[in-house]
């Protein structure tokens, strides 16, 4: 069921703007133009993921519909037009998610990307560490407010063992000054465990010395809060290093992962299966490396064209994931693909593959207007000890012997000890 939208906003055009942002984030989305609307949609429904919030409406002009929604339990955005100072603070004294000015068009890209984050920031896991209970607390709530997933530690120390239990964190805020390790001292044994792409550090404290801001990053941090900090900082800060690590996993991702079927690439899979193989020589884990080829696709191409022929390798690349999506499962170029998969013996294995390759026979793939049928190959070597070059190679000529025999079948390497 999809996650709902108050949109409270006087203005139709403003409105219409602020519904498609909601659609285009797949919100359903609920319109008021008055308080008076407000109140009567919550006394009978308040099952909204959040609002976005005019400041001043006809019969509200002063962020009376503010205190309505967020007495609901409704986590809000404000939107305003009116930006002086007094209401500002008038604003910021709520327990909203932001407020926006609406000065151009940047306010609704602003707003996009908040509303964006509160969907996905409960994937994010936030670690707070203070021995000071009330500045913990406040750090906690406003983190929740915008829907991170947050823990809490007193001192460094309690911060190190949180983190071996919470492999989900993605952001350490630590104060200065605690007992057992310090802020300082923590920044630096975090930095030993975890490189920035992984985790992002940020300094607090309400220390006078300007000089702490300069230990904290020299320490490995990436960022530093001064206390008592504004909260409008505070998101900033935080949201940037948050989105930052995102990018960089983003990036990671792209690098590993073939565009077109969105499975492993040839660079990650060779990692990957250099990896594991080794785990599974060592414990004697009975496994196969599979290269498999489609038969004849550069038929398909001629016959169909070039976007009916990446439509069939979308197709194979589910095929697979259907029957060996536990293994290491790879597009290594063209039509070509690997697999490195574990099971009970050989037979199994075996069988996992041959029924991925007679369900592929069967299959007709349609494409537009078009059925269209292939075969697949497949070239296969069980639990052999080699690195992981030679057993390819292997692979690959028993994939030749079984296009040689006729196609649409496995062929199985001898291993080689």
């Amino acid at each position: 069921m999809a996650q709902r939208l108050l949109v409270i906003e006087d203005s139709k055009p403003i409105a219409r703007v602020i519904g498609q942002i909601g659609k285009a984030l797949n919100f359903q989305v609920t319109v008021a133009t008055t308080l008076a609307q407000v109140e009567e949609i919550l006394q009978g429904d308040t099952d909204f993921f959040a609002a976005t919030i005019d400041y001043s409406l006809p019969d509200a002009n002063y962020g009376e519909a503010i205190d309505c929604v967020l007495s609901h339990g409704i986590p809000g955005v404000v939107m305003t037009g009116k930006m002086d100072d007094n209401t500002r603070q008038d604003i910021l004294a709520r327990p909203v998610i932001d407020y926006i000015p609406k000065e151009n068009s940047q306010a609704f890209l602003y707003l996009k990307r908040i509303l964006h984050s509160q969907q996905t920031n409960h994937q994010h896991g936030i670690l707070v560490v203070d021995d000071s209970s009330s500045a913990r607390n406040h750090i906690v709530e406003l983190l929740k407010r915008r829907n991170f997933s947050v823990y809490v530690a007193g001192n460094g120390v309690k911060a190190l063992e949180v983190l071996k239990q919470q492999p989900g964190v993605k952001m350490v805020i630590t104060d200065l000054e605690m007992p057992e390790m310090d802020g300082i001292e923590l920044t630096n044994e975090l930095r030993k465990l975890y490189p920035r792409d992984q985790l992002a550090v940020v300094g607090i404290s309400g220390a006078e010395n300007g000089l702490h801001s300069a230990r904290f990053i020299k320490n490995g941090a990436d960022d530093f809060l001064r206390k008592p900090f504004c909260p409008e900082e505070f998101y900033c800060r935080i949201t940037q290093n948050i989105e930052n690590l995102s990018n960089i996993e983003q990036i990671k991702k792209a690098a590993s992962t073939d565009f077109l079927t969105g499975l492993a690439n040839r660079r990650a899979f060779f990692h990957e299966a250099d990896v594991r193989l080794a785990e599974y020589i060592k414990h004697k884990t009975p496994y196969c490396l599979a290269m498999l080829d489609i038969d004849l696709f550069k038929g398909v191409n001629d016959q169909y064209g070039h976007d009916a022929g990446d439509h069939v390798l979308k197709v194979v690349a589910l095929y697979m994931r259907k029957h060996m999506g536990k293994g290491s499962l790879a597009r290594l170029g063209g039509e070509e693909f690997a697999v490195l998969l574990t099971g009970e013996d050989e037979d199994q294995l075996f069988e996992k593959l041959d029924d991925f390759r007679r369900e592929i026979a069967v299959a007709q793939i349609n494409y537009e207007q078009q059925h269209i049928s292939v075969t697949v190959s497949l070239g296969v070597i069980f639990n052999s000890s080699q690195p992981l070059a030679r057993q390819l190679h292997l692979a690959d000529s028993a994939l030749y012997m079984a296009k040689e025999n006729g196609r649409n079948q496995i062929a199985t390497s001898e291993v080689e000890e």
